[in-house]
């Protein structure tokens, strides 16, 4: 099974008041959102990698963390655990990645970030997943915070 725990930091910051936020009624997704989801599922197809169902539940999960990342101006991957627990309990998730990012103004740039990462390729190309979710939260300064969640149902 894939925990990718490692991902996980240890920071004190809480945020468990987004997580109380989530619904599973998110069913619209921006144009860019739209454009990382077929961009993976399109690079899994050239590798011959199953394709990815979108779940709005694990884009509401991933929206928490990229409203966290905003207010707080931090890339990281604080309290994966509770994103994790949540999926687990809600999406019936058997193993949860997380990619996040910062900044990139297309779904091309970011995409291509993380296929430039091994710990982010390895995501994405991951045949065991068979779910994602995607969420982008621009701050006040207009940068792009970035969480795409990956389950195995």
């Amino acid at each position: 099974m894939i925990m990718l725990s490692s991902l996980a930091s240890c920071s004190q910051e809480n945020d468990e008041i987004y997580i109380n936020q989530i619904t599973e009624s998110k069913s619209t997704y921006s144009k860019m959102e739209l454009e990382i989801l077929n961009l993976v599922n399109n690079y899994r197809d050239s590798l011959g990698i199953n394709r990815l169902s979108k779940l709005d539940i694990v884009s509401s999960v991933a929206l928490t963390h990229s409203n966290h990342m905003s207010k707080t101006g931090l890339v990281s991957h604080v309290n994966f655990s509770n994103r994790h627990l949540e999926l687990v309990k809600n999406a019936n998730a058997k193993a949860v990645g997380e990619n996040v990012g910062f900044g990139y103004n297309s779904a091309k740039s970011v995409f291509n970030a993380w296929i430039l990462s091994d710990s982010h390729k390895h995501l994405i190309e991951d045949s065991e997943f068979t779910h994602f979710g995607i969420s982008i939260v621009v701050d006040s300064k207009g940068r792009n915070y970035f969480t795409q969640i990956f389950i195995i149902k």
